[in-house]
């Protein structure tokens, strides 16, 4: 279902209770050392104080587990939020209590109030009533625009829809919504999903799900050798989820016979002698891994392979590394990749990208700007390709079967 975003309700002298994702990097100085996730914020936040409301933020960083940490305060945030804005921002030093109330009640149309780390408090993501109905007090109308966080069912993202008559999402929100969900709905072909990352285990109901949708699935990371000791191939020391081995076999059986689909695994790979950036390493074929070496990045031939498949594509969906790409002798295959996707988009390709790594990889080479979208959720965009129903996302109202075909035009138009 269409849901229902800021342009569909009247904001005009409200005040919203907006949840949002500053789950920022922050520098050793402590500011925030990449603001990309307060951009993405920023289209639903200055078009509902344009519109006249007051706006409350509610948003987590780090994870303090229910401890008040200064490191891990939103009011750098807040400084920062402020300078990227016209509009007057200001900041409670505190989630709850008397003091945020009376700043909530003190907000003026057009001003904007960021509320301290939510995390400080367990009951956040204990889901605590209690502390949902406190925060659900701060407004007449809540947002969601926090993507990443939708696949949480938290105080600030499924507990306190249930105290709103009205529940929108952010501009953000929906143009993850509606840009994942064309991809499961009606894909450009070929339809090529890219999955790396390191454990079978992560992505396996994914996988399960894409082999339905897709044409291609192309396999690395430390997964891959989960799927190679499925086939029967030696993987020496290399990472293994030993207890998936049998369904590994299961999906590629599926994929080979009842679905007439493709599973593409590297066939070849670096290997290092230990897990270290300077370890020895070499390139072998799959299953000529020796004892005592482990699978590191993904070959040169095994790029090609890839490379091909990619360029060819109508959709791509990329989630995860193809290897340990956090040293920089293993990261080779993951930016190879991340350079073929960009070249498929080049050519007409719609192409898809989250993930920590992927997305790193892709700032790191300029090319972010060269793919159709960069995904906010990483975590969130994994369950909704994988079909599950996300609890930050159920509760929000559905667009009304009857809405003018005029205004389902304008969807997206301001993410």
């Amino acid at each position: 279902m269409v849901k229902k975003t800021l342009r569909d309700v009247e904001l005009s002298g409200r005040r919203i209770l907006m949840r949002v994702d500053f789950n920022v990097p922050l520098s050793i100085d402590g500011d925030v050392s990449d603001d990309t996730r307060i951009k993405a914020a920023l289209p639903s936040i200055e078009y509902a104080a344009e519109k006249g409301a007051s706006i409350v933020l509610m948003s987590h960083l780090g994870r303090p587990k229910g401890e008040r940490k200064s490191s891990l305060s939103l009011k750098v945030v807040a400084y920062h939020l402020g300078e990227m804005t016209s509009h007057p921002v200001k900041f409670a030093g505190d989630c709850v209590g008397e003091e945020v109330e009376r700043k909530v009640k003190a907000l003026q149309p057009g001003e904007i109030l960021l509320l301290e780390n939510l995390r400080f408090y367990k009951e956040e993501t204990d889901n605590d009533p209690d502390f949902a109905f406190k925060l659900s007090r701060y407004g007449d109308l809540y947002v969601n625009d926090a993507f990443g966080t939708a696949h949480r069912a938290h105080a600030s993202t499924e507990g306190v829809t249930r105290y709103f008559d009205e529940k929108v999402a952010g501009f953000l929100m929906e143009k993850e919504l509606l840009t994942l969900g064309g991809l499961l709905s009606d894909p450009a072909r070929p339809f090529v999903a890219i999955l790396g990352g390191a454990k079978v285990s992560s992505k396996i109901g994914l996988i399960k799900n894409l082999l339905e949708k897709v044409d291609r699935i192309i396999i690395g990371g430390g997964m891959a050798f989960t799927f190679f000791k499925a086939a029967g191939l030696e993987i020496g020391d290399s990472l293994l989820d030993e207890s998936y081995v049998e369904m590994c076999r299961e999906v590629m059986n599926k994929a080979g016979k009842g679905l007439s689909k493709r599973i593409f695994l590297p066939v070849d790979c670096v290997v290092a002698d230990k897990l270290s950036n300077n370890a020895d390493r070499k390139t072998v074929s799959t299953g000529d891994i020796p004892d005592g070496w482990a699978g590191v990045d993904i070959g040169r031939a095994t790029v090609d392979v890839f490379t091909d498949e990619i360029v060819k594509a109508g959709t791509v969906f990329w989630n995860g590394p193809m290897g340990i790409f956090e040293m920089p002798n293993f990261a080779n295959g993951t930016k190879m990749i991340a350079k073929a996707i960009a070249e498929a988009t080049d050519k007409g390709a719609a192409s898809v990208v989250g993930g920590g790594d992927s997305v790193a990889a892709l700032n790191q080479l300029g090319l972010a700007g060269r793919v159709s979208h960069v995904s906010t959720g990483g975590g969130a965009s994994l369950e909704f390709m994988e079909g599950k129903i996300l609890p930050g996302v159920a509760p929000l109202d559905d667009v009304d079967v009857g809405t003018p075909p005029e205004s389902m035009k304008k969807r997206g138009e301001h993410a």
